[in-house]
């Protein structure tokens, strides 16, 4: 087989890759391989063809298709092309988000160089000030786990997002994604208001705190929380529900979750009371979180039923995935906490949402309090505007 490469690039308008396809085969060259995208108005493509049994010259195909590249307003160029031998191949989808600024690309290419991971393909995806830019990459011998945590510390450096997927895991469809509640949906650990309220903060946040670095075992630490709260009057659980707030990009990256046909589940170490409520606010498919125990419009301080830790949380999706007849590739999981870790690390794409180390650790990619957002490009969502690079 002996190939040429054509590039095209210019203003883009209607009949170009007629025009160039045309003269091709024309004079019998067989086009092998084909890419063509419009970025910012200009038209780019890349053709690579067989020309063993091409009719005319290098020289005058070559001829033919400047001369129609000037017809139609655009660049066109041959030159020979030699495929180099390939060996199997590591794929990667890397996908690094952040607020736009000058030197984004410059700064993650750097780092992937000095990995010695290579580029196969890029992809920018722009929502307001928010970029994502997705790298297909060939990582080549290296160890997988070993270069995700070391990229993952790197880029993160730069006050960036990311995430690593295999090739073969970001091509799956997912179906289903699982949120934690507090800190993650909604702006507020929310066992902290309701301790306020009860003017027991201290000794709850310093509870939780140990429980959220997997310092303390989280159930015995939520029955002590729960246990403080003893004697708070349910009408306080109400109005802490009509004060806190979403965090921001939840309701639309739901909504835009919702559209494109994932099921939307919250499963949470917090409490059902406020569970249920978001589930009819955000029109979510499942709930789950542990049950206050209420007696004469209060709370007893004890909780009614199992108590959803780290193990149960790992339960509940797997139950979810039966009943969706779904695999664990199929599923998101994004959480905050160490309660979240193995959800986070069962499922197909774990998300460290604004997490502890802890938990960075096991996901597959971390996203900060102000991109919750970027997981639309994550995911590819239909709504995002996307450019190629």
């Amino acid at each position: 087989m002996k190939l040429i490469a054509v590039s095209v690039y210019g203003p883009d308008r209607p009949g170009i890759i007629y025009g160039i396809s045309k003269i091709l085969a024309d004079n019998n060259v067989n086009i092998v391989d084909i890419e063509q995208n419009v970025l910012q108005g200009l038209f780019v493509m890349f053709i690579i063809g067989d020309i063993e049994r091409c009719s005319i010259s290098i020289e005058e195909l070559k001829g033919l298709l400047e001369e129609k590249g000037k017809e139609l307003g655009v660049h066109v160029h041959l030159t020979p092309f030699v495929r180099p031998k390939q060996k199997e191949k590591n794929l990667y989808v890397i996908t690094v988000l952040g607020r736009d600024r000058i030197g984004i690309v410059r700064d993650i290419t750097k780092i992937l160089l000095e990995h010695n991971v290579n580029i196969e393909r890029t992809t920018l995806t722009a929502r307001d000030k928010l970029i994502s830019i997705e790298f297909v990459v060939d990582i080549g011998d290296a160890n997988p786990n070993e270069i995700k945590r070391q990229l993952k510390e790197e880029v993160e450096s730069y006050g960036l997002d990311i995430v690593i997927q295999p090739y073969s895991i970001f091509k799956r469809e997912k179906r289903l994604i699982v949120f934690d509640m507090d800190s993650t949906i909604v702006d507020a650990e929310i066992i902290d208001e309701l301790a306020k309220a009860a003017g027991v903060e201290k000794e709850v946040k310093e509870i939780t705190k140990k429980a959220m670095e997997g310092k303390l075992d989280y159930k015995q630490a939520l029955i002590e929380r729960v246990r403080l709260l003893k004697g708070l009057p349910v009408e306080v659980l109400e109005k802490i529900y009509n004060q806190i707030e979403l965090t921001e990009g939840a309701k639309e990256l739901i909504q835009a979750l919702k559209r494109a046909g994932y099921k939307i589940a919250l499963v949470s170490g917090g409490f059902t009371y406020f569970t249920e409520k978001l589930k009819n606010e955000l029109g979510l498919d499942y709930a789950f979180g542990n049950e206050l125990e209420i007696k004469d419009g209060k709370l007893t301080g004890k909780i009614k039923g199992r108590i959803i830790d780290a193990e149960e949380k790992a339960k509940i999706i797997e139950e979810l995935a039966r009943k969706e007849g779904i695999s664990k590739e199929n599923i998101v999981a994004v959480g905050d906490g160490a309660n979240d870790r193995i959800m986070i690390e069962n499922a197909g794409l774990g998300i460290a949402f604004n997490a502890k180390k802890v938990l960075k650790e096991v996901a597959d990619g971390t996203l900060s309090k102000e991109n919750l957002i970027g997981l639309a490009s994550i995911l590819k969502l239909p709504e995002e505007f996307k450019k190629r690079i």
